[in-house]
C-alpha cells in the first residue's frame, strides 16, 4: 500500500513538472537609446502563438511606456505599463496577456534609456515571449 502510494506520487509530480516546462522565449533583441524610441517587431512562424509577451532589461535602465499589439484581422490593442514603467538591468514588466481567440502579427513598442549617458551609451533589452498551450 504505501509502494503505490509512493508511485502515484512521484507520476503525479513527474507529470507536473512536464506541465510546466514551458519557458518564455526570445522573440527580439533590441538597443534602445537615450531618446523617445518606437520599434516595430514583426512576428513570424511560431511567435504568432503567443499567449503573453514581456520586456526585460539586459543592459541600463529603460522606461518603458507603451505596446501596441496589432492582430491579424486588422485590429490594435494598446497594453500600458502597470506602475513607473521603470526597468532596471535583469528586471522585466509584467507580463501583457494576448487576446485568446486573435493572432498577433506585430507588436510596436514604445520607450526610451534613462541613467548616465557617460556610463551606458544605450539599454538592450529582449522582447519576451510565452506561447499558446
Amino acid at each position: 500500500m504505501r509502494h503505490t502510494l509512493l508511485v502515484i506520487t512521484l507520476l503525479i509530480g513527474s507529470f507536473q513538472l512536464i506541465g510546466q516546462s514551458k519557458e518564455w522565449k526570445v522573440i527580439a533583441k533590441k538597443d534602445v537609446t537615450y531618446k523617445h524610441e518606437d520599434d516595430k517587431i514583426m512576428l513570424r512562424g511560431e511567435d504568432k502563438e503567443l499567449s503573453k509577451f514581456k520586456i526585460k532589461c539586459t543592459q541600463g535602465t529603460l522606461k518603458f511606456k507603451l505596446a501596441i499589439v496589432f492582430y491579424k484581422d486588422g485590429t490594435a490593442e494598446e497594453k500600458r505599463p502597470k506602475g513607473t514603467g521603470v526597468i532596471k538591468k535583469g528586471m522585466s514588466s509584467f507580463a501583457f496577456s494576448i487576446a485568446k481567440d486573435k493572432t498577433p502579427t506585430k507588436i510596436n513598442l514604445s520607450y526610451e534609456a534613462i541613467g548616465n549617458v557617460m556610463l551606458t551609451k544605450r539599454a538592450k533589452i529582449e522582447l519576451l515571449g510565452y506561447l499558446k498551450i
